[in-house]
């Protein structure tokens, strides 16, 4: 089999409890034959458009040879640096591609604009950007953040005399806004099938095109995909993608919170990939499922809570060994195709048991709205709570700074979780710089108690940010802002992506705090590589 799950105690007694059921009213099969009935009367109209991923292996075939093509083309010009624009579905899947196949793929999936500057400006190695092209990946033709970067790009290389044209590569649905401009101003473009949703995209033109261009070998990955799709199409208890789905959604009371944990897998970056398409697929109506990337050395207080179920992503090799040592956890392993498939089948069938429509997000577009109108309002900052140690502090309640501390700030934010709730951290920071900020997560789960998530802001706005405001409401929320100098204009547009990046900040910790009542505080380090560390010992 190219996909192996194992389980054990409390997730084996649900998951054969819950199988019978699941084969017996013959989803898998409903799925595979594009039913948009299974999700009830009010998913239909969005299912019937959103099933395409069911297909996409054979679909996407033609694609190989004009991929090839392609990047023959630019290496034959000298070409070998890859930038990937994307955001969520456009991006996650083909980092994992690039990551895992050893290929190198730039990733530009924030505003910051440090980052921004470090994909124009390139490396010595890659060749600069003199040797780069620069792939736009937006599925809607309007995402803002991608706009921006091609913007961006576009006065880029026209600076050094080349035309854009020759250098930037469009993915996107067709009939879109950006493959209208795009092809009139000549770029290659590369159309999607529109009845993909981008979470589900991974074997589609979005993740197929850059990891391709990288040299990535999609042919094989398409294999692997293909390999599995007998296994999850059969309405049977050895389907893997019933056995999962089951695992992860199944069970009374349900554990709602699943700890992601990559565990000598040669597969790099999946628990983010499966973040997105958990949360963003799962987390409305007041329910989901909220998945939580780990590492092996997680807190043990994290790990044991009562409503978090581990998956350990692990290499066949190493199952036998890690099933005995990890009692009740759910073991997978599988080849990078297979992954996509049956995590794809089984968050549409969890969608299923949880009652909810897996193909919407109805809540992500709240904060799109509160940045575009901050960015047209332009207000002045709001004044901080109080500061500290360089560290500026904002709060939705003033009750929260009662103490006039960073670490009585925590402590009263970890006060408002509720025994069910979970702390969810963004950075709206530039992480080439203080990639040691992630490390903050096992801090703070550790001094809350609950299990925490970690997202680069605003790239979790297109990912965990539709749970956080559609699934239960049982967060709080520690937004972790930068003072910088650095800042960089947007061709064409207003602001500057320093202006952007701090209006998606406060647009979505208003939409939190006052549009859904959770409990949020912002921290801006006005000199970040010193108030980390202080603010490192703060959450111990």
């Amino acid at each position: 089999m190219s996909f192996d799950i194992h389980l054990s105690g409390r997730v084996k007694s649900v998951v054969h409890e819950t199988l019978p059921g699941l084969a017996a009213s013959l989803v898998a099969s409903s799925i595979t034959a594009g039913d948009a009935s299974l999700w009830g009367p009010d998913a239909e109209a969005e299912a019937s458009q959103r099933l395409g991923w069911v297909q996409a292996v054979e679909v996407s075939r033609s694609l190989i040879a004009e991929i090839e093509a392609l990047r023959a083309r630019l290496r034959a010009q000298g070409v070998t640096r890859v930038v990937l624009a994307g955001m969520g579905g456009s991006s996650l899947a083909p980092e994992v591609i690039a990551q895992t196949t050893g290929v190198p793929l730039v990733i530009l999936d924030s505003t910051a604009p440090g980052q921004v500057l470090g994909a124009l400006d390139g490396d010595t190695e890659g060749g600069g950007l003199g040797r780069t092209v620069l792939v736009v990946s937006s599925k809607s033709g309007s995402t803002i953040e991608t706009d921006s970067a091609k913007r961006a790009f576009e006065a880029a290389f026209r600076d050094l005399g080349i035309d854009p044209a020759e250098r930037i590569v469009v993915v996107t649905d067709p009939g879109s806004p950006l493959d209208e401009a795009a092809r009139a101003d000549g770029y290659t473009v590369f159309n999607a099938d529109p009845t993909v949703g981008g979470r589900y995209s991974a074997l589609t033109a979005f993740g197929l095109v850059p990891a391709g261009l990288a040299g990535a070998d999609i042919r094989e990955l398409l294999d692997e995909a293909e390999a599995s799709l007998l296994e999850v199409a059969i309405d049977s208890p050895d389907n893997p993608a019933l056995v999962l789905a089951a695992a992860i959604a199944g069970g009374e009371p349900r554990r709602d919170k699943l700890g992601l944990i990559t565990d000598g897998t040669h597969i790099v970056g999946l628990p983010d990939w499966i973040e997105q398409l958990i949360a963003e697929s799962t987390g409305k109506d007041g329910t989901g499922i909220l998945p939580v990337v780990l590492l092996p050395v997680s807190p043990e207080v994290e790990s044991k809570a009562a409503d978090l179920q581990i998956v350990r992503l692990v290499d066949e090799a190493k199952q036998f060994h890690l099933f005995e040592q990890h009692e009740g956890e759910i073991l997978v392993s599988g080849s990078l195709g297979a992954q996509f498939v049956v995590w794809e089948y089984a968050t549409a069938i969890a969608g299923r048991m949880l009652g909810i429509n897996p193909f919407d997000q109805p809540d992500v577009e709240s904060a799109k709205v509160a940045t575009r109108g901050l960015l047209d309002a332009r207000p002045e900052p709001t004044v901080p709570a109080f500061t500290v140690e360089g560290v500026e502090v904002r709060v939705s309640d003033p009750e929260l700074a009662a103490s006039g501390t960073v670490a009585g700030v925590l402590d009263a934010l970890w006060a408002r979780l509720p025994e069910d709730g979970y702390v969810a951290i963004q950075a709206y920071v530039n992480r080439l710089e203080l990639p040691q900020l992630a490390g903050l997560r096992e801090l703070v789960a550790a001094d809350s108690g609950r299990p925490t998530t970690f997202g680069w802001g605003p790239r979790f706005l297109h990912s965990t940010g539709q749970y956080h405001k559609g699934g239960p409401a049982n967060g709080v929320f520690l937004q972790i802002l930068e003072q910088t100098d650095v800042d960089l204009e947007i061709p064409g547009r207003p602001f500057t992506f320093g202006q952007l990046i701090r209006a998606q900040a406060a647009g979505d910790a208003g939409v939190l705090a006052d549009g859904h009542g959770r409990p949020v505080v912002t921290l801006t380090l006005t000199d970040p590589q010193i108030e980390v560390m202080s603010l490192f010992e703060a959450a111990q």
